[in-house]
């Protein structure tokens, strides 16, 4: 179904921004942080040792532990999907290099680094089966994803400000957990990515603020049907060799609940602090349809919270997941 022509006076009225939105968001290239900042320097003296310290910090990793970050890896390295999926987004124009194109490229290129990173790290660690890994970061970029929202940018962007909160919880996280194994060096490299992933759920969040003050009704009927319909996550197709689409998904997610990188709680504090910063309390002029949607979604958080409460924690799963070596 084709969107509403004023949608797409939307986007361009906000495209001609662009040039301040990236300079506010996205950092310069030439001084951000590369992967080879984060890791053994492969020319140095010390390559050697540096590699055996890094292996010796990652001994004390646990199952979970390295179950959900090497899901957290396949995630980010199924970056050609998300960048092709966002340039199918009505008003993202191909053919004007300094519109929507601009962002989503830059935003791309920022993302490329943090699979790269971790990618590499593991590889190092000798605790991944790098070719397992590999077999299922190439089935999610080939099986894609399917995640409701169609081309809708209101719909887009609501779905990337959730998700790029959430990821900065599971770095966020996992940074936290390194730590405590006594792993600075992985605690120091899932920070750095989870800073970005912060900056960037602020920029899309950003997005959404600027079509509340130009469209509130059509944004609010946009973030309703998001939140009927629940954020499904971008690995939600995750498998293992020999396993069909999504079968490894569901263990995955148990062990970040486990683990407690990221849980069902989690998820209602994202949209609570969504509802609060876009203020959805407050914005005026809604149709009689978003007056209802907005009612939904602010009782939505409690909702949300009793269901959590009654769910619990998960106990653990007899699941092998092929990418690990003991």
């Amino acid at each position: 179904m084709k969107l509403s022509h004023s949608r797409i006076e939307v986007m361009h009225f906000l495209a001609k921004e662009m040039d301040s939105i990236i300079d506010e968001f996205l950092k310069q290239i030439d001084t951000n942080w590369q992967p080879s900042d984060l890791l053994p320097v492969s020319n140095s003296d010390t390559f050697i040792e540096d590699v055996k310290e890094l292996r010796l910090q990652c001994q004390e990793l646990p199952y979970d532990y390295l179950a959900v970050l090497v899901g957290d890896i396949i995630t980010e390295e199924a970056l050609p999907t998300y960048e092709s999926w966002l340039m199918e987004v009505d008003g993202v124009t191909k053919a004007d290099p300094n519109g929507w194109s601009k962002w989503i490229r830059m935003w791309t290129a920022e993302e490329n680094r943090h699979g790269d990173l971790l990618n590499k790290y593991v590889y190092l660690s000798g605790r991944v089966n790098m070719r397992q890994m590999e077999i299922s970061t190439q089935y999610l970029i080939a099986d894609g994803m399917a995640i409701g929202t169609a081309s809708d940018p209101y719909k887009n962007f609501v779905y990337t400000s959730f998700q790029e909160m959430a990821t900065n919880i599971s770095h966020r996280r996992t940074a936290t957990l390194a730590k405590q194994y006594g792993n600075n060096q992985l605690s120091k490299i899932c920070g750095v990515i989870a800073s970005d992933e912060a900056r960037h759920a602020k920029a899309y969040k950003s997005f959404i603020a600027k079509i509340f003050d130009i469209d509130p009704s059509e944004m609010m009927l946009a973030f309703e049907y998001m939140m009927r319909q629940k954020i499904v996550m971008p690995a939600h197709f995750l498998r293992q060799s020999g396993e069909k689409i999504g079968d490894t998904f569901a263990h995955f997610s148990d062990a970040a609940q486990r683990l407690g990188v990221y849980t069902t709680k989690d998820y209602t504090d994202i949209l609570e602090s969504l509802v609060q910063e876009w203020k959805i309390a407050d914005i005026n002029g809604l149709t009689d349809a978003a007056e209802k949607a907005r009612d939904y979604l602010m009782a939505l958080p409690d909702r949300f919270r009793k269901v959590a409460e009654r769910t619990g924690i998960k106990a653990p799963l007899e699941y092998e997941f092929n990418w690990i070596t003991r």
